[in-house]
Formats: C-alpha cells, structure tokens, sequence
C-alpha cells in the first residue's frame, strides 16, 4: 500500500517517535503488538490528516474535471433493491464518466464502509445515528406491511389486524437490527406478547419466498411489496402496529464530496439540496 519496503517504514516510525518524544507503538521484539495510550491519542489526528489529504486529491479532481470520477454508494439490501434503482439510473444518464459502485451490507457495515473512506454515501434505516464521525440525514418515512398467501386467516380479519391476531402465526421477519426490527420487537413486548419468529433474513425477498411456501406471515417494508410481482402474496398494512421508521443518509464528517455526489443526494431526496448538505456537514463538523 505504501509502495516502499518494511525497513523503510519502521525507520519513518522511529523518526517519527523521536520527534514527538513519545512511543507510539507497543512492541514485543520486533514486533508493533498494538498502539500506547499517547498513540491511541495520537490517532484521531492522523487519520484527520489522512481525510484532509484525500480531500485535497478530491478537491483537485472537482475542478480538474467536474463530471469524471468515482462514486462509492454503501446501503442495506432494501434500500439497494427498492429505493435506489431509479436514482442511479438517472444519476448514470446524467454523470456516464462516473464510475459508480455500490455496496450492499448491514446497517453496520455501512457505517464502518463510511469511517473507512470505502464508501462516500451511506443509505440505512438503522444505526447510522449512533456513530459521533458521520452526519446523517432525513431521507424518507415508511411503514411495514404483513404479506400472506392468498386465503390466509388474516385476511378475514375484521378490522385492522391486531397484534394479538398476529401472534398466533409463525413470523417471518427481519434479521435483528436490519429494516426497522428493532420498532417490531417494540410493539410486541410492549404488548406483553412473545411472537413465534420461526426465521429471519437480510431481505424481503428471502421473506416473501418462505412466506410463499407457506412457513409462516411475513412482515417488511411496505415499499418491499409490489403487488404486480408479488401477485401469489397479499399485504396487509400494518403502520398501525408498528413505529413509522426513518431512513437516512449519511456522510463522514469533514469528508470533501465532489460535486456529482451532491447531485446524486439531491435526486435521492430533493429537499437535500447542496446548500441543505453543506449547511449540515460544516455545522456538524465545528
């Protein structure tokens, strides 16, 4: 990565430890086995530098050439599948000199493809918001619907579906921490009642495969059923039972963003236009 050999970076660590006066590393012989307390300070200012540095590449290729480049997209399988294919074919209408990339993962995961600058972008419902470097975003609210096969009990229902009613089926959901499971979880304990989840998943269309062999009610994002493709399925809303959720977009703070990334924000959400981003990024970043 480097691109100079082992002796040489071990010289540049020793200099650079005599300068500060300080070790930096832990060592066992030879071996670095991990960073001293003043490293461990030390460390959020490198990897400032480090930011700044790629901003300056970043910056440099803006104004070098403006619709040429690279652009890193990290989001959760739903918003992959469901609410991002329009906006990245018309973002590759637009910007056909930008190579874009887009990587799948968990709500985790793609936070951690933030922090680690693998990522430019981040699309997630949940955990974005707990991690202090990134600055999120308000994208879009939505809701959760029960898919069943078509003649299922539910469906007879009079009224809206009870989670009372809901709980006497096998469940077919989301795997924790993906897709609003957390706002699930919540309703039923809330209601004193333990649901039967006979299995859980990354995505709706694992949860509608098994729903449709019959194993159990699925629950999903709303915006995971398309009645036209899903046509041996039948959805039931239920936003009255569970929490509205939120789905945001996050940044790493202090992060240069070339000018076709505000543009692909802004066709994602239209009220987060390029002053609304910058606003939020520099007052996050004070």
């Amino acid at each position: 990565m480097l691109h100079t050999s082992q002796p040489g970076v071990s010289r540049q660590i020793r200099e650079l430890e005599e300068e500060l006066g300080i070790d930096i590393f832990v060592r066992a012989g030879k071996r670095l086995t991990g960073l001293t307390p003043p490293g461990d300070s030390l460390l959020p200012i490198v990897e400032r530098m480090l930011l700044e540095a790629d901003n300056l590449r970043r910056a440099g290729e803006d104004f070098r050439d403006s619709e040429k480049g690279g652009l890193s997209i990290a989001a959760t399988h739903s918003q992959a599948r469901y609410a991002l294919p329009q906006v990245v074919r018309d973002f590759r209408r637009l910007y056909p000199q930008v190579s874009l990339h887009l990587h799948q993962g968990s709500p985790r995961q793609v936070a951690e493809m933030l922090l680690s600058g693998e990522a430019d972008i981040g699309v997630a419902t949940e955990a974005l918001g707990s991690y202090d470097s990134l600055v999120t975003l308000p994208c879009y609210r939505w809701s959760h619907s029960i898919v069943v096969p078509p003649g299922h009990p539910l469906l007879d229902e009079e009224g809206p579906v009870t989670l009372q009613a809901l709980a006497r089926h096998p469940i077919i959901t989301y795997e924790q921490g993906y897709t609003g499971r957390s706002h699930i979880d919540r309703a039923f304990e809330s209601a004193g009642l333990a649901p039967n989840v006979v299995l859980t998943a990354m995505d709706a269309d694992v949860v509608k495969t098994y729903v449709e062999l019959g194993m159990g009610v699925g629950i999903i994002a709303s915006i995971a059923f398309d009645a036209e493709r899903d046509r041996h399925l039948r959805a039931i809303d239920a936003r009255h039972l569970f929490e509205v959720n939120l789905t945001r977009l996050a940044l790493r703070k202090g992060a240069w963003l070339r000018g076709y990334a505000y543009a692909f924000i802004e066709s994602f959400v239209p009220t987060l236009t390029p002053d609304v981003v910058r606003e939020a990024v520099q007052s996050e970043s004070v």
